[in-house]
């Protein structure tokens, strides 16, 4: 049986970061099925998210590159049902109607990622330049700011130009900082006139641990125990690079702020007395979120990671740590190369001490941290096979930040839920109440005097979801991939999260029971709405399908009967909404 979430925390924060008397969190305090009512300080700011590769399709169109997603989602095998992202939500064409579905939503800010083949079609800057793929994101930016909404740009969201990949090996090769640099170069030149707030990389981990280690990822690499090491090495010199640039060539004239968002999970221990639990809960965030945190506020990597990996590194009779290190003068130029922390969290983890074997072969990233990960079964799981509801975990990393580095200035650049069924149900009360208790986690961290500034939602639309295609969706609104035209349906979640966001907060119980009981109304009708346009698209795809002589008995199933269930399934969830509701009534 796993331990409950009630647990008094104080040995391991004592012990772990050494807090003081005096910090403002009480890390004794058990109040994890407490919500508080109230709301966020003025000016705070509410948002969306998403990225290029995921949202734009148009992979091919108006001169774009081939990027490493291209080239890894074309090879059979790598991507659940062999899809892609070619189309993806064809965001590309629809500029003006998602930036209507954000004024709808009442956005503050909208986080997207710039494509940099899209703009630089080989990743080398005196090569070419691709002048449409400027005019696109121009486009973007100005109806953002036409509406009132925040651009929040992203410049790397794992999109490596594929010619860099081929001709140096990616982030494998240093040369990637200065041609990462002469592509952000461009950017704040071209648009950094309307952007203030730019974020260098997107979870620099799953590109390190998952591009080059274990191969999940473009460009599926898996070079085992130095890959990953490697790839975040030159990472985080990119990024310090990229802030340098801005600082001395534009800061002065655009008065923007540069950042790096950064995906962490909360690291519980089993036992909190025990030691070695305790020191391995550190050493899980610390190989998480401190692996490029630390770098960036204190100039070297956590001390755990060179003790950890270098020990294994002699060990296996290595003349040097598989962790490269940095210079005296590297350290000095990468530390304080971040004006504002963008954090990506989603759930916890409760971890334990575990010895790995030691060989030379079987040397990895995981095999380095010597722990296992375990789950509380009685956490909510509706989506992502990783992805457990857990929300005091979040409070809990917000203040470990706090603690670690300085108090920074945060902006939550990634925060959601996805659900992985055949058939998507528009009434997702499940997001609606994993958006409720994070969201409330985070205004508790504020009241500890976390310095967070905003929050990113993720995502505004569903979309190609990397190595699982289409069979995960995190959107809060729902797309029909199925139809060409990719019509987007709001979820329930929408008109929840529209209402935090008018209120700024949660301003009294019956007012936000009141939200949810009128999101769910709204969806039933959004319901039947879907139901009707798969039954278009079904009779549209089983006369396509009789009059094509090579259709399989898969196509069919595909094309015919799952978009029928998921119709009745639908139609049925609406009406069962709709007398409950009657009921209740």
């Amino acid at each position: 049986m796993m331990p409950r979430c009630a647990f008094s925390v104080c040995h391991v924060f004592m012990l772990v970061l050494c807090l003081s008397a005096a910090e403002d969190f009480d890390w004794t305090k058990n109040d994890h099925g407490s919500f508080y009512y109230g709301t966020f300080p003025a000016g705070f700011s509410w948002g969306a998210g998403s990225s290029a590769y995921q949202t734009e399709g148009a992979w091919d169109k108006d001169g774009k590159g081939l990027s490493i997603w291209d080239v890894f989602s074309h090879k059979k095998g790598k991507i659940q049902q062999n899809e892609t992202g070619d189309s993806s939500c064809e965001g590309y064409y629809r500029v003006k109607d998602d930036v209507s579905l954000m004024k709808e939503l009442k956005l503050n800010h909208y986080r997207f990622s710039i494509s940099w083949p899209r703009l630089i079609p080989t990743g080398i800057k005196s090569d070419h330049i691709n002048e449409k793929g400027i005019q696109y994101y121009d486009e973007l930016i100005d109806h953002l700011l036409e509406n009132k909404i925040t651009p929040i740009v992203t410049l790397y969201h794992w999109d490596l130009p594929q010619v860099l990949q081929e001709k140096y090996g990616g982030w494998q090769n240093i040369s990637m900082v200065n041609h990462f640099n002469e592509f952000a170069n461009l950017c704040f030149e071209r648009f950094g006139n309307r952007i203030k707030y730019w974020i260098t990389f997107n979870n620099p981990w799953s590109v390190a641990v998952e591009g080059y280690e274990t191969g999940e990822h473009a460009p599926g690499l898996k070079l085992r125990g130095t890959g990953a090491y490697r790839a975040a090495h030159h990472i985080i010199k990119a990024h310090a690079k990229v802030w340098h640039t801005y600082d001395t060539q534009w800061r002065g004239k655009q008065k923007g702020l540069v950042g790096i968002s950064l995906s962490g999970d909360w690291g519980e221990p089993v036992d909190i007395s025990n030691q070695k639990d305790i020191e391995a809960a550190e050493r899980y965030v610390q190989f998480y979120l401190g692996w490029f945190a630390t770098p960036v506020f204190h100039g070297d990597y956590p001390q755990v990671m060179k003790d950890f990996i270098g020990r294994k590194s002699v060990q296996q009779g290595l003349g040097t740590s598989r962790l490269p290190s940095f210079s005296p003068q590297e350290k000095s130029y990468i530390k304080g190369t971040c004006d504002f922390l963008g954090i990506g969290h989603f759930t916890t983890r409760y971890i334990t001490q575990k010895n790995n074997p030691l060989s030379r072969s079987s040397s990895s990233y995981f095999a380095d941290r010597d722990l296992a990960e375990l789950v509380d079964p009685r956490w909510p799981d509706p989506g992502s096979e990783w992805l457990y509801s857990v929300p005091w975990g979040f409070r809990r990393l917000l203040n470990f930040v706090k603690t670690q580095y300085g108090n920074p200035m945060i902006y939550v650049t990634e925060n959601g839920v996805s659900e992985k069924m055949l058939c998507t149900e528009l009434c997702d009360d499940w997001r609606i109440q994993y958006y409720k208790d994070y969201i409330n986690e985070m205004l508790k961290a504020i009241k500890d005097g976390v310095n967070v500034k905003g929050y990113t939602a993720w995502s505004l639309l569903d979309k190609f979801e990397w190595d699982e295609g289409y069979s995960e969706r995190f959107g809060l609104y729902y797309v029909d991939f199925r139809n060409k035209n990719k019509p987007r349906y709001p979820k329930a979640s929408v008109q929840f999260y529209k209402r935090v966001i008018t209120s700024n907060g949660f301003p009294n119980q019956r007012e936000v029971e009141n939200w949810r009981r009128k999101a769910i109304e709204t969806c039933s009708s959004s319901n039947q709405l879907l139901a009707a346009e798969e039954q278009r698209s079904t009779a549209a795809n089983i006369l396509r399908l009789i009059h094509d002589p090579l259709t399989s008995h898969m196509e069919m199933v595909t094309e015919i009967v799952v978009p029928t269930v998921c119709t009745l399934s639908i139609l049925l969830s609406a009406i069962f909404l709709m007398f409950l509701l009657r009921r209740r009534n």
